[in-house]
């Protein structure tokens, strides 16, 4: 319960959702097919699956006292959710430090003869540090995202009160910008590197931020209500590009789909949020140097505001991959 309440800040729903001490009963089977199938050696007391034929150390399965391992809990975890869910990729999204773990039990379950093991995949991710101070429980220096997300939203209201103190629905913008500003700074890295997060620098309007992208959305959607285009409004039958800067953003905006694409390819949000920054840096200067909704030529106009709209929907779709709240203003 207390960890659903930072995942409904990120409107984060789980279909399943199981501890670790539902597979508790599930091990024995685990024990009793390695040993079936001759896989289960006797070290020093302890029972392994001897791998180094494959260069790793042995993966413990049960130690001398009889007690079970992660390795076992999740090869049992691995059997249950492939007999309940039949899965085509089951991921697991766990810090780089615990590659050689994953590599040892995918290993095993290969040797099990389960056809299925290379659709277990180890998405590994960096450490995060806080002002220069690496997180970590066991040292104590821990900071709750749930604190973090509250500093955020506390900020951003201190900043709207000063920049827009009349908008409408000041609590539910605030938290939508603090969230997003940290969720987008996180992912904006590869999620292979170490992290130094930064509040101030996550939170700038100016620069490759989530403030900054959520802004442009809002000025997506100020820019089509001041026209009066709603989602019912027909497109133009054909575009009448008239300036390089609306070429750049029809391109930038045509390259969604192949970049949702990488990044489903290799597991990484980050192409997701670059390509964000694109299209946002594409629409601003677009918006900049092209009259839009004041446009002379109503072919013009009709272009300009079918691709501010194009944008808003690209923007709006890629915001929901990465969890990243849609503002309509800010």
């Amino acid at each position: 319960a207390e960890v659903q309440q930072v995942f409904d800040l990120m409107d984060i729903h789980f279909d399943s959702y199981a501890g670790e001490s539902f597979y508790n009963d599930k091990m024995g089977r685990v024990v009793d097919e390695l040993r079936q199938k001759g896989l289960l050696k006797l070290d020093q007391g302890a029972q392994i699956v001897d791998l180094s034929d494959y260069k790793m150390p042995p993966c413990i399965i049960l130690r001398s006292d009889g007690a079970t391992l992660y390795a076992t809990r999740d090869i049992a975890a691995a059997l249950y959710r492939k007999d309940t869910y039949d899965f085509a990729k089951c991921l697991y999204v766990v810090a780089y430090q615990q590659s050689l773990h994953f590599r040892q039990w995918f290993k095993v379950v290969e040797l099990m003869g389960y056809d299925w093991y290379d659709e277990l995949v180890h998405v590994p991710y960096g450490t995060v540090s806080v002002n220069g101070a690496k997180l970590a429980t066991r040292t104590g220096n821990v900071v709750l995202l749930r604190d973090l997300f509250g500093a955020a939203i506390e900020k951003v209201t201190e900043i709207m009160e000063t920049k827009n103190p009349a908008l409408k629905g000041r609590t539910d913008v605030a938290e939508a910008v603090g969230v997003g500003a940290i969720v987008f700074y996180y992912l904006s890295n590869n999620r292979i590197k170490d992290i130094n997060f930064s509040m101030e620098e996550a939170l700038s309007f100016d620069g490759n931020t989530g403030p900054y992208v959520q802004y442009t959305y809002a000025r997506a959607c100020s820019i089509l209500e001041k026209a009066g285009v709603t989602d019912g409004t027909p497109a133009p039958a054909e575009l009448t590009l008239t300036d390089p800067l609306e070429k750049v953003l029809c391109v930038t905006l045509s390259e969604f789909e192949e970049r949702v694409r990488m990044a489903l390819r290799d597991y990484e949000p980050s192409y997701i949020t670059r390509y964000i920054l694109d299209v946002a840096t594409a629409f601003n200067r677009f918006y900049h140097d092209c009259a839009i909704v004041t446009a002379e030529d109503a072919a013009v106009r009709e272009t300009r505001l079918a691709l501010t709209r194009a944008t808003k929907y690209v923007l709006g779709r890629a915001f929901g991959l990465i969890c990243l709240r849609k503002t309509e203003k800010i």
